[in-house]
C-alpha cells in the first residue's frame, strides 16, 4: 500500500487513506489453530474477537475487543485500562500490530469464508 521509502510519507499517506482502506491498517495475526482452519496469516481485526496482546505494558493479557478506531488506528480491549489522575478509568488504545486474534467472532458468513 505504501510505496515510499521516507515516513514522513508514508505517515502522510496512512493518514489520508480512505476508511475502507485502512481496515486492512487495523489487522492483526491468527493464532496457530485459526491459521491452520483459514488459511490465512492475519485478518482484520473487528469487534467481538478475543486476541491476546503480545508486545507492550499489557504483554500476555487477553481479552475481548471493544471498539475498533479505525480513524486513529487503535484497538480498544475490555479490562484493558488505566486509571486517570482524577481516579476514573479509561481503556487503553493498542496497535493492532501489538495483538493475535485467538477466537474470531463468527457472525458474518462472508468473513469466514476460506477465499
Amino acid at each position: 500500500m505504501v510505496k515510499s521509502k521516507k515516513p514522513e510519507k508514508q505517515r502522510k499517506k496512512i493518514k489520508e487513506m480512505p476508511l475502507h482502506q485502512r481496515k486492512k491498517i487495523v489487522s492483526a495475526h491468527l493464532s496457530k489453530e485459526l491459521r491452520d482452519e483459514f488459511k490465512r496469516r492475519s485478518l482484520p481485526v473487528r469487534k467481538g474477537d478475543t486476541v491476546k496482546i503480545v508486545r507492550g505494558s499489557f504483554k500476555s493479557k487477553s481479552g475481548k475487543v471493544s471498539k475498533v478506531d479505525l480513524r486513529k488506528g487503535f484497538v480498544y480491549i475490555e479490562k484493558i485500562v488505566r486509571k486517570k489522575a482524577n481516579g476514573s478509568e479509561v481503556q487503553v488504545p493498542i496497535h493492532a500490530s501489538n495483538l493475535i486474534i485467538t477466537s474470531l467472532e463468527r457472525a458474518d458468513e462472508k468473513r469466514l469464508k476460506k477465499r
